[in-house]
């Protein structure tokens, strides 16, 4: 393999990477301090994607593309992470919060009932033909010494990255993020330091979700939009969270990054076949939880007894 072949292969990983990244941190704020799986997190990507879509094409109008067409773009971006944020908080509170005192299997077939509910809610008000997310700039590949860049891949690493070292700030600095580690330690040591509990988990479910409406827009822009779209992406997410120790926020941005490459690579590199990629992500599950089930950043947690 050349050099220029080596970070060819980087980039698209990376750029992969950071999508998953980005969704798996909602996934990993919520198991830090709920202690459960949302599932229905794919689909709340997807439901960003239909807004920002929605949006989008409201705001462009027939605008040839230019400043406007971005200026739009970032616009629709905005409304569909509040509005997926809302969506979050909503049914955090409908579907989540009535289960908190119930067993862990509770919540969780919860959320697979809201994950087919919104997956077939869309499917009856949008039908089930794919969309196109049509792209607010000039997508013309960069070549830089043999390596050929997008500005769709520039936009996603900015962005990733941009949104990352935000959330990390955001909950290692702010007052906010303080209360949001004190309560996935103890809730009930939080509620007697004056915490409002319900108020953070709201939170943490509205960042979530604006994450995930966000990895669903960049998506979209390469692929279609569609009813199921963030049921496999959501799948590999959710091992990119697992891979990197579910709890962990640096840990689920590792491992985003990592699926990323691990997928990239496997296809060019080891020729594993193209229809045989989304395996790489469980393969890589299986190893992870056989060798170290808690995470490449998880700690082993001891429970007494």
């Amino acid at each position: 393999m050349g050099i220029a072949e080596f970070f060819q292969h980087l980039m698209n990983g990376l750029t992969l990477g950071g999508i998953y990244a980005l969704i798996a941190l909602g996934y990993t704020m919520v198991y830090g301090i709920l202690k459960f799986i949302n599932f229905a997190h794919g689909d709340i990507l997807m439901v960003g994607a239909y807004i920002g879509l929605f949006v989008f094409d409201g705001l462009r109008g027939s605008a040839p593309i230019g400043t406007w067409t971005v200026i739009a773009f970032f616009i629709a971006m905005l409304v569909s992470m509040a509005s997926c944020g809302l969506l979050g908080m909503a049914i955090e509170r409908i579907a989540y919060r009535p289960l908190r005192k119930a067993t862990r299997l509770a919540p969780l077939l919860s959320a697979i009932g809201v994950s087919f509910i919104l997956s077939n809610s869309a499917a009856w008000m949008f039908g089930t033909q794919s969309r196109k997310f049509n792209y607010p700039f000039d997508n013309t590949p960069i070549d830089i010494h043999g390596v050929v860049i997008t500005p769709h891949q520039i936009l996603i690493l900015v962005v990733s990255v941009v949104m990352m070292i935000a959330l990390k700030l955001f909950i290692d600095k702010s007052r906010m993020g303080k209360a949001m580690r004190a309560t996935s330690l103890d809730q009930d040591t939080a509620m007697l330091m004056g915490i409002n509990v319900d108020q953070v988990i709201g939170l943490t479910f509205a960042i979530g979700s604006a994450l995930a409406a966000t990895g669903g827009i960049l998506i979209a822009l390469d692929y279609k939009v569609y009813p199921t779209m963030g049921t496999m992406t959501g799948l590999k997410a959710f091992v990119a969270a697992v891979v990197g120790g579910i709890g962990n926020i640096s840990g689920a941005m590792f491992g985003g990054i990592l699926l990323g490459l691990l997928e990239t690579f496997g296809v060019a590199v080891f020729g594993i076949p193209s229809g045989l990629k989304d395996t790489i992500a469980f393969g890589v599950l299986i190893i992870i939880l056989l060798v170290k089930p808690e995470g490449l950043f998880g700690k082993a947690e001891k429970e007494k007894v």
